[in-house]
């Protein structure tokens, strides 16, 4: 591979090369390389250094082309920094590379001498690649809990981003239209195998139908802000465990389009990968943490033409690849090239393809164990197409607020009149039959102390023709006291139960009928 990097890459592997840009002396430095750049690792540091390269969707051909990218690389990626702890500000700067591309030398960022700069790098402050989330997903590392917080993390960085303007080009329906359509473009000259063949034209006329069928949700959902600068690429290798925090690092800086989309493409993309890892159970936890904060109603609609979307760009990714290494048999490395495009395609195909959904409801007395049962559910679910809906949130999310925020409403006043409890329950059901017709399975984690609650649900599942599960909680009346007084003194829960609270549900519980417990699933271990 070194004897076909050019001279500057070459030279830049020598540690001596580093003496002025590092504290210590650097004693080895390793070459990492995509499609569209070399990255130098020395010390404690990276430079990323941008190939001359031009593709439809990335355009380095020019010095200038190359520093504009940098610098954008820099401005998109501390945007997920926070400023108050050092280890995740990982985007140093640009610094200009002068001298030859035999005798390199690194100058100064901002320096007068950038003017005579033979190419740009962007320093970076190195992190341990064992915690990035791909790997840490191979060894079973990745707790649910993790995702959970990356999913609070991206809803409230997407609350505050940058929103695409009326006239502004990106993210209307033909634009989210066009990369699927490069993706497949690219596909079909690359794999010309007639199996392989067959299978892109199926994805590709399946993704015009299903676009066809949400263009107008596309439009309505740019017209409420749903469509902003996002990171572009946010699949598990750009995402990394810093001090018990997900951060995401290495956004698009190549392409406004590709980075200016809607809020459920970047989330679509780590779901999915999270099941090209073969881990349904965390992409259940991903999607469902992301809609309760976030309050994204309509995003499971759009959700699998995105998601197969982004498996067809790792597809194009490994297809390119491929071509570079001069294609299907050349080496060990095309082949396995090959076998990545393919495996994606094979993703995007199940994802446009899911099994029958199924509609499962939980019951119990606050602090019986509901989210608890209903999270170890999830993350036992093995298709990956489950979401979780919880009333907690949900009646919250009706009266305009955040999962975790207080209320402040008493017994019986406020969130919690009879009034709002019924309103709480009708959208509980009316989601569920929307993701139900959307293809999802919905996990329903609420009291349903009521015989009809449940009926209701019952009724939607019979009447679609789908099974239907009721996931009961129990517990001695004395833990439920202390699990309220306990969640309630920690604060860190949708749930906003008292003691109180309790003591009317004990009044108004109608237990499961004979016939609802032959539905029953017994309890997670």
């Amino acid at each position: 591979m070194n004897d076909a990097l050019p001279p500057l890459i070459t030279a830049l592997l020598e540690p001596a090369r580093y003496a002025g840009v590092q504290p210590q002396p650097v004693e080895r430095v390793e070459l990492m390389e995509t499609h569209g750049a070399w990255v130098l690792l020395a010390g404690d540091f990276a430079y990323k250094i941008k190939k001359p390269v031009r593709f439809p969707f990335m355009d380095f051909s020019t010095l200038a082309l190359r520093r504009q990218a940098c610098e954008t690389e820099i401005r998109v990626n501390r945007r997920f920094q926070n400023l108050d702890r050092p280890a995740t500000q990982l985007y140093l700067g640009v610094l200009p590379i002068v001298g030859t591309p035999a005798q390199p030398r690194w100058g100064e960022a901002g320096a007068a001498d950038a003017g005579q700069a033979i190419e740009y790098a962007v320093q970076m402050r190195r992190f341990d690649e064992a915690a990035r989330l791909d790997h840490l997903c191979e060894r079973g590392a990745l707790a649910p809990e993790l995702l959970a917080g990356l999913a609070r993390r991206m809803a409230a960085f997407q609350a505050r981003a940058a929103v695409a303007g009326a006239g502004q080009p990106w993210g209307h329906p033909a634009a989210a239209m066009r990369w699927p359509r490069d993706n497949f473009n690219t596909l079909r000259t690359a794999l010309t195998d007639p199996a392989d063949a067959a299978r892109v034209r199926e994805l590709s006329d399946w993704t015009e139908q299903r676009f066809n069928a949400i263009e107008p949700l596309l439009a309505r959902r740019r017209q409420k802000g749903r469509v902003r600068e996002g990171h572009g690429d946010l699949h598990l290798a750009n995402l990394v465990l810093i001090e018990d925090e997900v951060l995401p690092f290495d956004a698009i800086e190549f392409n406004d389009d590709l980075r200016w989309i809607d809020v459920a493409n970047d989330m679509a993309f780590a779901w999915m990968d999270l099941l090209n890892h073969a881990r349904p159970g965390l992409a259940n936890a991903l999607l469902s943490a992301w809609l309760d904060a976030s309050g994204d109603v309509s995003a499971p609609t759009v959700w699998a033409f995105f998601a197969s979307y982004r498996a067809g760009v790792r597809a194009k990714v490994a297809a390119i690849r491929l071509g570079q290494l001069g294609g299907a048999g050349a080496s060990p490395e095309a082949d396995a090239s090959l076998a990545e495009a393919r495996r994606y395609l094979a993703l995007a195909h199940d994802i446009a393809h899911p099994p029958a959904p199924r509609l499962l409801i939980t019951h119990g007395l606050s602090g019986s164990g509901k989210t608890w049962a209903s999270s170890r559910w999830l993350a036992a679910e093995t298709s990956g197409r489950a979401i979780r809906l919880r009333s907690d949130v949900e009646r919250k999310r009706l009266h305009g607020l955040s999962a975790l925020a207080s209320s402040g409403s008493g017994l019986n006043t406020g969130l919690y009149s009879p009034q709002a409890h019924g309103d709480t329950y009708a959208s509980l059901l009316d989601r569920a039959r929307l993701l139900l017709a959307d293809g999802w399975t919905v996990l329903v984690d609420a009291a349903f102390l009521r015989t009809a609650e449940r009926d209701g649900f019952a009724a939607l599942a019979q009447g679609a023709g789908l099974p239907f599960h009721i996931l009961a909680c129990e517990a001695p009346v004395a833990v439920l006291r202390q699990r309220i007084s306990e969640r309630r003194a920690r604060g860190v829960d949708a749930s906003e139960a008292t003691l109180a609270v309790l003591e009317q549900q004990l009044g108004w519980l109608e237990p499961l009928t004979p016939e609802e417990r032959a539905h029953g699933l017994p309890a997670p271990d």
